[in-house]
């Protein structure tokens, strides 16, 4: 049995190696144009091109997106761009607007086609009309049903890829214009404002404190259900997320997909897992529309209350094997005597007390309060770059 695909978003080149170094089998991304999300850094032609070289060499995978809704001044360029992406040996692209299926077909027919979750696709009809046209994965809208995602895998035997864990949209997955209509901002060409967010006033001698947002989506306790009914491919949602949470998601997913095809039942460690999933985010998550419907548990509507996420308390950045000690990028407040988690690539995962904080001078000192703070401390095995550390569970 081939495992499912645990994909990943990334951001840029650094997310990108942490994405893969925390257990992502598969990574999507930007480019410059043509991609929704244009507010992250996104990717260069160069770059992306460095990125399928990296992920080539880890026997991983890189799928671009070009999943925009197309006017006529976005079509220029657009062969050229396909061009390129096909010479860089891209392992897909991912598109919304099917015009481009043709375009590919004749000018990079090497590029394999995935459809986007733009098209909202929620039938095996639509499924089997794309596969016919040529789209090899089709990614399922997120308002499906356990029952209805089986019911099209078994109709199509088609590649599904599903949402997995991240944030929600109000309407069909982007096919909405408020931010169109409040801030200028094309939701369907990279500009949403997240308009649903907004503390509306119903009541103009009241605070505001009506919204319509959904809480995001986390199928972490459906693990088992995805593999058996044959999803292809698991998808984390966030391409402007940080470094900690793309650690953190990866890594704890990757632990739940491969507890399953080992027929490890430990509860214990599936429990932390699912815990870690559920603090990484300041947003409240649900199961949303897999488990068959939706309720006011799954949304907000008068208001929400969303501590900031302080778990994060270091990066690691090097590590001195004569002294033990890592040097750490600090994110977040702790100090000496601070019971705290050291984790990273390869299951790693210790408690440990912090016996001492040294400065980049080697001064000793109580706490690290500067965020970025470039410090030493003595960990309890030898690491690597990009370990992390964050606040014991």
């Amino acid at each position: 049995m081939e495992k499912i695909e645990l994909l990943s978003p990334a951001g840029d080149l650094e997310k990108l190696r942490i994405a893969y170094l925390y257990g992502a089998d598969a990574c999507y991304i930007g480019g410059k144009d043509y991609s929704l999300r244009a507010n992250a850094n996104n990717f260069s032609t160069n770059e992306i091109k460095e990125a399928v070289s990296f992920a080539h060499n880890l026997g991983k995978k890189i799928y671009v997106t070009l999943n925009i809704i197309f006017h006529n001044e976005d079509l220029e360029g657009v062969t050229k761009y396909l061009k390129e992406l096909s010479k860089a040996n891209v392992d897909a692209v991912i598109i919304s607007d099917v015009f481009l299926i043709d375009i590919i077909k004749k000018e990079t027919p090497d590029l394999k086609i995935f459809l986007s979750t733009q098209d909202s696709v929620t039938n095996k009809e639509s499924v089997k009309y794309f596969m016919d046209k040529g789209v090899s994965r089709v990614v399922l809208a997120r308002e499906l049903t356990k029952d209805e995602i089986k019911e099209i895998y078994d109709e199509t035997k088609c590649e599904l890829e599903i949402f997995l864990h991240g944030a929600m949209c109000t309407s069909y997955s982007g096919r909405c214009v408020l931010s169109n209509y409040f801030t200028n901002r094309d939701s369907n060409r990279g500009g949403c404002c997240q308009v649903c967010r907004f503390c509306f006033n119903l009541d103009k001698d009241k605070e505001p404190k009506f919204q319509m947002a959904t809480k995001d989506l986390n199928l972490s306790t459906f693990i088992k259900d995805l593999i058996e009914i044959n999803v292809t491919s698991l998808k984390v949602e966030g391409r402007m997320r940080g470094t900690y949470y793309l650690a953190t998601v990866n890594s704890c997913y990757r632990n739940l997909i491969d507890a399953y095809y080992s027929n490890n039942q430990d509860e214990k460690f599936i429990e932390r897992n699912i815990k870690l999933l559920n603090r990484v985010s300041n947003r409240e998550s649900s199961s949303q529309y897999f488990k068959g419907y939706v309720d006011y548990n799954d949304q907000y509507y008068n208001g929400r209350l969303e501590n900031s996420n302080q778990d994060f308390l270091a990066q690691v950045i090097d590590y001195d094997k004569n002294t033990k000690e890592a040097i750490i990028e600090q994110r977040n407040y702790f100090k000496k005597g601070d019971i705290v988690n050291l984790f990273g690539p390869g299951n790693t995962d210790i408690d440990f007390k912090i016996e001492y904080i040294k400065d980049k001078d080697n001064n000793l000192v109580d706490i690290a309060n500067h965020p970025k703070e470039v410090l030493k401390i003595k960990v309890p095995q030898e690491i690597t770059k990009d370990f992390m550390i964050r606040v014991k569970m």
